[in-house]
């Protein structure tokens, strides 16, 4: 505000916080109200006293000339407020106040009565630490009152505060702008009116406007510059973007009523989907806070997303309000700059990230149609936004969020080496019919990733290991691991999948990642198996258990084959192309019996004799009838499991006595168990299964390709 002040030649001065005094006169009442657009209202300062007592105060407030602005019929309201003041009754000093002007106007006005039935004059009393301010309100209802937002929307931000954002932004009318959280508009409208120059109190009326002491000339000339000050166009395109299709169309509404519609794009768009070719641009918004129950999950995800999805914008600054207190701390870097800004009474803080300087900000303007086209290339398109971002940044410019440096440089060649040695190792294996398999399992240490081939696409996941990157250098470097992999193998990047892998607890490393749904067959062992790639963290297809399911596919022959913990169906797959009888796929999960039942048809291998049934390992062994009984079971059971319908939760350690004891009731004189599991801390209580003949087979079972001989842990049981 105060740079505004300075703007239109007032020296204004600092008060109180939140208030500046400065000196004008008539007009100024006029040009103010009319042109600022971070001021709250325009008050006139009256009178400025101590006042420790009611006397005082009411001897100083006769004492002001109240008639030079309040005729006889001037309607005169007293409001109040007192912080830190012996005179703490605010109705007491309003009454006080009222009297001690009544006195005064009915002596200066020579008049016994005063109707109150005129214009319109507001007093203010507030008390600061014993010390009275009377002011008149020029004002009205706030300046933040525009006049343009008709339709209201969620969480409402204020156009004053919205103002404010855009000046204390490094933004210019001759650089992009962006806002990816623009609800009903304001954001883009209030920096569409500073661009052009739209004095925000030109459509607005004020109580001021009827004052005798303001002459109407003064009105008019004010409104007359401002309009001669607006400008017909910009050279840089301004864009709100938001999920909610009812916002936009508020957003739309309002830009119309400013009269600035034709110079601001709308577009439904997710934040996630966020990108822009343009460059030096800046991104100023008010993302949700999440302060409401159940909501502080969703906004911190969404916080978490920020660098990932910004780093598209290298040569882009980014002004950010919100509550949020951890923000810097979930974004993983620290603001250049950070103001304490209120939305209305919640206290927020402005996060003020500052990218590269252009070298050249463009000047020249340009015909309308250039400055007003949009395209998908302006703003982004949707169905590319995996691909890598753009690198058309200026040399030696580094980006807010992202970047790479020579160590990840390093380590990307040191991941081509390594690779490029591993790829012609394994060359000859599809020739073997294995077109899928492991190439890489974190044989750099700097460089934790897992790489699998699943015959024309690759599947990275990525292990938890500490760093000094940021959120978004990290994904930078991700980036860059993926394309190096796709160049080794000359695999289009599209067909690149990266996944991060921490310890899983329960049943996570099933859940759903995504909705992409990038599902393709593949062939193993003559067969073929639906593998999907994007959207859980296993594809489906376990590669180290190849040579497992070749055990039992041998095993199976005119057999009764039991696969307890299902998943996908493979090794019920392998058990039904080896001649099985019969089989049983037992899990908890709806969709992974479908997925299995998907895999024995594409086989042609689906008959009443294979059966899927949905249920808990221990819960279906307990409820199984004393006759039934297999000849073949696999148990590769998960580490934990928590899931809702089973009776408790599993633990791989504790459970597997009992499970397999259970079992053991149900398997003919002949029958055979292949147990396997991939917890590195298991150890197999042998001694506690007395019926059993109990072989570790780890050794035969772990595939070459798997540089960990310690993938998986496998034993054969065979009934004594």
């Amino acid at each position: 505000m105060r740079r505004e002040l300075e703007q239109l030649g007032y020296e204004p001065s600092v008060i109180q916080p939140g208030r500046l005094l400065f000196g004008a006169d008539e007009s100024g009442i006029c040009r103010t109200n009319i042109g600022l657009r971070t001021a709250e209202r325009i008050l006139i300062c009256l009178g400025r006293f101590p006042a420790e007592d009611f006397g005082e105060l009411f001897d100083q407030v006769r004492a002001i000339p109240w008639h030079e602005w309040i005729p006889a019929d001037g309607t005169f309201p007293v409001d109040g407020k007192s912080i830190k003041s012996q005179l703490s009754s605010v109705p007491a000093c309003q009454r006080i106040v009222k009297k001690a002007i009544v006195e005064q106007l009915r002596a200066a006005h020579h008049v016994s009565e005063l109707p109150e039935t005129g214009s319109r004059y507001r007093v203010e009393v507030a008390l600061l630490n014993d010390h009275a301010t009377l002011t008149l309100d020029t004002t009205g209802p706030g300046l933040h009152k525009r006049g343009y937002r008709q339709l209201s929307g969620p969480a409402p931000l204020r156009e004053t505060l919205a103002a404010a954002l855009v000046h204390l932004s490094h933004w210019s009318a001759d650089r992009p702008l962006l806002d990816p959280f623009c609800g009903t508009g304001t954001i883009v409208i209030e920096a569409a009116c500073i661009a052009h120059h739209i004095a925000p109190g030109l459509n607005r009326s004020f109580p001021s406007e009827q004052w005798p002491r303001v002459p109407a000339s003064h009105w008019q000339t004010a409104r007359e510059a401002a309009r001669a000050a607006i400008l017909p166009a910009t050279t840089e395109l301004i864009v709100g973007t938001d999920r909610s299709a009812e916002d936009l169309k508020r957003a739309r509404h309002h830009a119309q009523q400013a009269g600035v519609a034709e110079f601001i794009h709308f577009q439904q768009r997710d934040f996630s989907e966020l990108s822009s070719k343009r460059e030096y641009g800046c991104i100023i918004c008010n993302p949700p806070y999440g302060q409401r129950m159940g909501e502080k999950h969703d906004m911190e995800t969404l916080y978490r997303s920020f660098p990932v999805v910004l780093r598209r914008l290298p040569t882009w600054s980014h002004f950010v309000l919100t509550a949020h207190p951890q923000f810097e701390r979930i974004v993983g870097q620290k603001a250049d700059r950070r103001r304490k800004l209120y939305n209305g009474r919640i206290e927020c803080q402005y996060f003020q990230f500052h990218g590269p300087k252009p070298r050249h900000l463009i000047t020249s303007p340009r015909d309308s149609s250039q400055n007003l086209s949009v395209t998908e290339d302006d703003i982004g398109d949707t169905h590319h936004r995996h691909e890598q971002r753009p690198t058309t940044t200026t040399p030696n410019a580094t980006p807010v969020f992202g970047g790479l440096d020579a160590t990840a440089a390093r380590q990307a060649q040191e991941f081509h080496n390594r690779l490029t040695k591993r790829a012609r190792h394994l060359r000859r294996w599809p020739s073997r019919g294995i077109t899928c398999y492991r190439l890489y399992e974190r044989d750099i240490p700097e460089v934790p990733l897992v790489v699998d081939r699943y015959e024309d696409r690759l599947h990275l996941a990525e292990f938890a290991r500490p760093h000094d990157r940021t959120p978004a250098e990290h994904a930078d470097w991700l980036d860059l691991m993926k394309k190096t992999a796709a160049e080794v193998m000359e695999i289009h990047p599209s067909n690149v999948f990266m996944k991060f892998r921490d310890r899983q607890r329960g049943t996570t490393q099933y859940e759903r990642r995504g909705s992409d749904k990038h599902e393709f067959v593949v062939r193993e062992g003559g067969l073929k198996f639906k593998v999907n790639l994007s959207d859980y963290l296993d594809t489906g297809l376990f590669l180290d258990h190849r040579i497992t399911r070749g055990m039992v596919r041998d095993a199976s022959k005119e057999r009764h084959v039991l696969n307890l913990f299902g998943y996908t169906g493979s090794f019920t797959v392998y058990a039904a192309h080896g001649g099985a009888a019969s089989t049983v796929t037992v899990d908890t999960s709806r969709t992974y019996l479908d997925w299995a039942a998907a895999n024995l048809r594409l086989n042609e291998l689906n008959s009443s004799a294979h059966r899927h049934i949905r249920a808990d390992g221990l819960k279906y062994l307990k409820s199984l009838a004393a006759d039934v009984y297999f000849d073949v079971a696999i148990v590769d059971p998960p580490t934990f499991s928590n899931q809702k319908g089973q009776e408790q939760d599993w633990d791989v350690q504790n459970d597997h006595v009992e499970l397999l004891s259970l079992l053991q009731r149900h398997l003919s004189p002949n029958g055979v168990v292949y147990f396997s599991t991939n917890f590195r801390q298991f150890k197999f209580s042998a001694d506690a299964l007395t019926g059993y003949k109990v072989r570790e087979i780890s050794k035969q079972t772990v595939p070459e390709d798997f540089r960990n001989r310690r993938i998986h842990q496998c034993w054969r049981l065979d009934l004594q």
